[in-house]
């Protein structure tokens, strides 16, 4: 979805933002030539733009190897014969050029100066834009500097992605921030790869873009503190890491295969298809309808606008799933969703929902609910950072993420009750549960859990 651009006589800034993701790309207009930075998995807003402006795409850049969305770097740059701009320390797998401190691309009448940011990565960049005055106008930080917040460092610690430990990374990034992004001109406007909901960071303002002074004023990241204050203050209460991450990370390295190709690419199968056994059933459809009739051993994964975040937190990048919608355009809405994570090579095949749907869910009684909680076992399936209690006594906390893997941990002996915060994710815990205690009623609270939150 692209934004409101930010423009002068000699450039323009188009920013695209993925609010499933929180993901913001950008376009670099001046002149004739134009620079995408940080792209999506789905190159064609950028080639509209292309399009309209008349303009020719010279130059794509990756301010690192992003952990949760996959980019469309490489299909850009087959398509369009553009030159792919990454630091030298990504070690990237597909053709570019280094992009590292000194660095520079001339594009019509500015200049895009590379400048060496770790921290959130031990390869990011951020991305000056200097004016034909040799003036620093803009800083595109990727995941180093978000508007309130700054990156998180605990991404790169798995030896598949670097073995890189939080507390160095931390470090690293306090230095980033100091010696080089906090030293910039206050009027520098920030154009950060993420906004909030981004599990890139934990508290990222509602806002889209900023200035260095506003960020200096207002961002606690950037207060006054010494190194050591800064990586304790930074590692307290990072959101979880979805399952898909370092996947992510290693694919954009090595480069996607094209994006409508690899759509295309996915099994469509008729309604009555036999399906494998053993293979995880994702139904998107609401919860209402998967409560009334499902496919035995379904995961009800709704819709939603985070679904391609939470299919990659449920499901590893290593297993093979069958994905179910109602209709064929919501079908086709969750293939590609799975996409924009590199999950579509993993849909062993796709499917509309069948006629006959002979697994349902028991009705929950609220007024047993209301009246006699303990009569449950309470399975809390929220995240450790989200709330500082429970909502109701003696629940079992087990994070949707982990469910899966720690679902042995639910007791049989009584009825089982999941709630989330909101509803969206209780469905999927229900069923990740009946699945597993098929003897045992398991009822899912949904957006009734409202009713019990404590009032602040």
């Amino acid at each position: 979805m692209p934004l409101p651009s930010s423009s002068t006589p000699a450039v323009q800034i188009q920013q695209f933002y993925d609010k499933g993701l929180a993901h913001a790309s950008y376009v670099v207009r001046s002149g004739r030539q134009m620079a995408v930075i940080d792209p999506g998995r789905d190159p064609q807003p950028y080639y509209d733009f292309a399009d309209e402006h008349d303009v020719e795409i010279v130059a794509i850049i990756e301010t690192h190897p992003h952990a949760d969305f996959v980019s469309s770097h490489l299909e850009i740059a087959r398509e369009t014969d553009a030159t792919i701009y990454c630091s030298k320390l990504v070690g990237a797998k597909y053709p570019h050029r280094g992009f590292d401190d000194g660095d520079r691309i001339k594009l019509g009448t500015v200049e895009l100066h590379a400048i060496n940011t770790p921290g959130h990565s031990p390869d990011s960049i951020s991305v000056l834009l200097l004016d034909e005055m040799a003036q620093t106008r803009a800083v595109f930080t990727g995941d180093t500097l978000f508007v309130g917040d700054v990156g998180r460092p605990d991404l790169r610690e798995d030896a598949a992605v670097g073995g890189h430990t939080r507390e160095e990374l931390a470090a690293q990034l306090y230095r980033s921030t100091r010696q080089k992004l906090m030293a910039l001109p206050g009027t520098t406007r920030v154009y950060p790869a993420h906004g909030p909901g981004s599990l890139c960071g934990k508290t990222t303002s509602p806002d889209l873009d900023s200035t260095i002074a506003k960020e200096l004023a207002t961002n606690y990241a950037l207060q006054t503190m010494t190194e050591q204050e800064f990586v304790r203050v930074l590692l307290e209460d990072q959101p979880f890491m979805p399952k898909y991450f370092a996947h992510g990370v290693q694919l954009n390295k090595q480069g996607a295969p094209n994006f409508e190709d690899s759509v295309r690419a996915v099994p469509r199968l008729s309604d009555a298809a036999a399906l494998a056994p053993g293979v995880l059933l994702i139904d998107t459809r609401p919860s209402a309808k998967f409560r009334a009739g499902h496919l035995p051993g379904a995961i009800n994964l709704m819709d939603g606008p985070k679904f391609e975040t939470w299919l990659g937190s449920v499901i590893a990048p290593s297993e093979k799933f069958y994905l179910l919608a109602d209709t064929q355009i919501q079908l086709d809405a969750v293939i590609r969703k799975a996409a924009k994570i590199g999950y579509e090579a993993n849909i062993k095949g796709a499917l509309l929902a069948p006629t006959l749907l002979p697994a349902t869910s028991p009705t929950l009684d609220m007024d047993q609910v209301r009246a006699h909680p303990e009569q449950f076992t309470i399975v809390d399936i929220r995240n450790r950072n989200e709330e500082p209690q429970l909502i109701f006594d003696d629940a079992l906390l087990i994070p949707l993420p982990e469910l899966r893997e720690r679902v042995g941990e639910v007791p049989a002996g009584k009825p089982v009750l999941v709630h989330c915060a909101g509803g969206y994710r209780s469905a999927a815990g229900a069923s990740i549960i009946q699945n597993a205690l098929p003897n045992t009623p398991v009822f899912d609270l949904g957006e009734a859990v409202l009713e019990f939150v404590p009032v602040a």
